[in-house]
């Protein structure tokens, strides 16, 4: 947050300097001609622009953020007219520009009138002159303060934001992790008693998976192709426990674009699959099914529907539809669409995001 601070107060100077620069630079214009430059009548409109830019700069870096940023008008007011005030008796008080002599022995040019030219005006019209340039300068400064500083708060609120949604989404992933990982540990529970070789190799899939959670997951994106692969270890896993009970198939596009989206954005669908599809004494199906079409991709997961049973675990029994449909809406705010098709024996719920 310094160093945004930081470099937008960098850029505003810089502004600054090339504006003036540029105002500056008018007088040097306009007093010239062919072949002389009236260096004199340059630097009498120099001490005059030195007042505008003396207020132009008291304004902007003093009065503007003690004052007006706090919301303290009348003082700001106040200050504003007697730095005016000031400005304009000094410029009244001055001692009025003598036109440019001619030398000895040459005529003086004719020049129309123009701010090179001495003309000489009433004092009301003077005011007036010197009141409505200093109005125009101060309003500009402070305009442009009060947008600089508009700006660099938007910023920083884009940037909040930014980090809210990824502790959001940290804490949305923290809840899918252990939820895995206990009804992993279940699954290689149970098959400790039937099959010890399947339950190593159970052990070293769970393995790779943790590796995922622990490194993979941690990221913003990650390659499809590494969700998908992740994706086959999950189901593998699982089929060690349902290899005869679920019928499970799995349809991956051969030709997987290299792109990247969220970890484990399938996952928890997945594993509702799991959890609301499968009934031992029954027979279960899964089916997962990816699709590319051009800009979009779409999940595909369907399951068969028992009638339902009390719950197995009390309050640790998943995680359920509503923190995912948070997850997508973290993710991909109105930009996705999740359709949810609730029957009798089936259940099917379809998800396509932008690639």
């Amino acid at each position: 947050m310094r160093s945004l601070q930081l470099n937008s107060r960098k850029i505003e100077i810089l502004i600054y300097i090339f504006v003036w620069a540029l105002v500056f630079s008018v007088p040097y214009f306009s007093e010239r001609n062919s072949d002389q430059i009236h260096w004199d009548m340059i630097a009498r409109h120099w001490l005059n622009l030195s007042g505008f830019l003396m207020i132009f700069l008291v304004n902007v870096y003093l009065l503007v953020p003690v004052f007006l940023l706090r919301k303290r008008y009348l003082p700001y007011f106040v200050s504003v007219s007697i730095l005016i005030m000031l400005l304009i008796t000094g410029r009244m008080m001055a001692p009025p520009a003598n036109p440019p002599q001619a030398e000895p022995g040459q005529a003086l040019e004719f020049r129309p009138p123009g701010m090179n030219q001495h003309m000489e005006k009433p004092p009301f019209m003077v005011f007036a002159d010197q009141l409505i340039i200093c109005i125009l300068v101060l309003g500009a400064g402070t305009t442009f303060r009060l947008m600089s500083k508009w700006l660099l708060e938007e910023k920083l609120r884009k940037d909040a934001e930014k980090e809210q949604l990824k502790t959001n989404l940290a804490l949305l992933r923290h809840q899918v992790s252990p939820h895995f990982f206990m009804n992993t540990l279940n699954n290689i529970h149970s098959l400790i008693q039937i099959d010890t070789d399947k339950a190593q190799d159970a052990v070293e899939r769970l393995s790779i998976l943790m590796r995922y959670l622990l490194y993979d997951s941690a990221q913003n994106t990650i390659e499809l192709k590494k969700e998908i692969e992740f994706i086959h270890s999950f189901v593998s896993l699982m089929q060690l426990r349902h290899s005869e009970e679920v019928s499970v198939s799995v349809i991956i596009p051969e030709a997987i674009p290299d792109t990247k989206i969220p970890p484990m954005l399938f996952i928890s669908l997945l594993e509702n699959a799991y959890k609301h599809g499968v009934s031992y004494p029954l027979k279960s199906y899964i089916h997962f099914e990816l699709q590319v079409q051009q800009n979009y991709l779409t999940c595909l997961i369907k399951n068969s529907k028992h009638p339902a049973k009390p719950k197995e675990h009390g309050e640790y029994s998943g995680i359920g539809l509503t923190n995912i449909k948070q997850s997508l809406k973290l993710l991909y705010a109105d930009n996705y669409i999740l359709k949810i098709d609730d029957q009798e024996n089936d259940f099917e719920v379809t998800l396509t995001i932008p690639l």
